[in-house]
């Protein structure tokens, strides 16, 4: 089964994919993403993967006769890729040489605007899930690529914002964030000549980092190459601090955020960036996600980014000082 429901509480689709359930367990002598396996090219510097068992499609089955006037369906249709960061099945994207993950930023471009070139897709959605505690079965370094037929809800939560928030001031909400964190200076981890990375005053995680274009783009596309290779060197950086934080591969959620596609032009009032979400609070300690952040949207954190920004800042001046 594949599909997506509406839930008429929310205005919200959701992905229905019970066939992902067949996912097979891979054999720990085995990696489907390293070459000489078959399943990808024998040489390969980064390299883009269709998903074997994508929640989205661009060929999805019709619905299961399950609709009626209040519960709708609807086709899943969309596109999910893997986007391999590297033929080392061991390398993960603090330990890859900034000129690899200049390649890696090249490729999402070229990832946005192929699935953007689709007039059914209007979200594309670039993310990576690191670490077994955020669900990773497969450690050979990736990311993924989303194509939504559908703004999700949370974006389209930050659009609306961003819009009301253009309306009346007649400038970017993003921007203004980011000109006051570093204004304030306290949240502020590292910045380079295009970048800026920040524990926001408003996080729900205790490391949970955003990066920001300090100029105002809209979309992954709109970098130059110079903001191309800084943003290779923001990630590299921000994933390094983050390992150096407690000496082990910390596990994370990376999302980018960026304006839809086929759709409102929201290039003027919505800022690309990029969301961390890490879900250890300590060493050894994570951070759940209970009923308060699950039943009712509200988040709580259990730490004072104030706090924890002088912790990362000490971990990036550590993660510098290795020389990595």
């Amino acid at each position: 089964m594949a599909e997506l429901r509406y839930n008429p509480l929310l205005k919200d689709w959701v992905m229905i994919a019970s066939h992902r359930q067949n996912r097979p367990q891979m054999p720990k002598d085995w990696c489907p993403f390293c070459p000489g396996s078959g399943k990808v090219p024998d040489s390969y510097e980064v390299y883009k993967y269709d998903n074997d068992f994508p929640a989205l499609m661009l060929n999805p089955p019709e619905p299961d006769d399950v609709a009626t006037d209040l519960f709708k369906t609807r086709r899943a249709y969309g596109k999910c890729e893997v986007i391999l960061y590297s033929p080392d099945h061991n390398a993960t994207l603090p330990e890859l040489p900034q000129e690899h993950i200049e390649k890696l930023v090249e490729l999402w471009q070229e990832r946005f605007a192929d699935l953007s070139g689709d007039p059914d897709i209007k979200y594309i959605l670039i993310f990576e899930n690191r670490g077994e505690v955020v669900g990773v079965t497969m450690p050979h370094p990736h990311g993924q690529i989303y194509g939504y037929s559908y703004i999700p809800k949370k974006i389209e939560l930050e659009l609306q914002s961003s819009s009301e928030y253009f309306e009346k001031t007649g400038r970017c909400l993003v921007c203004d964030i980011k000109d006051e964190e570093v204004s304030e200076a306290k949240r502020v981890i590292f910045e380079n000549e295009d970048f800026v990375t920040v524990l926001p005053f408003f996080t729900e995680y205790p490391y949970g980092v955003f990066i920001y274009p300090k100029r105002h783009v809209s979309t992954i596309m709109e970098l130059t190459e110079r903001e191309r290779k800084n943003l290779a060197a923001a990630l590299k950086d921000a994933t390094g601090t983050l390992d150096a934080l407690f000496d082990y591969a910390f596990p994370y959620m990376m999302c980018m955020h960026q304006a839809p596609v086929n759709s409102e032009d929201c290039r003027d009032w919505y800022h690309f960036h990029i969301e961390f979400y890490p879900p250890m609070r300590s060493r050894d300690k994570q951070k759940f996600n209970a009923s308060s952040e699950t039943g009712a949207w509200a988040p709580c954190n259990p730490t004072s980014p104030e706090e924890k920004a002088e912790e990362l800042r000490a971990a990036y001046r550590k993660y510098k000082q290795s020389g990595k």
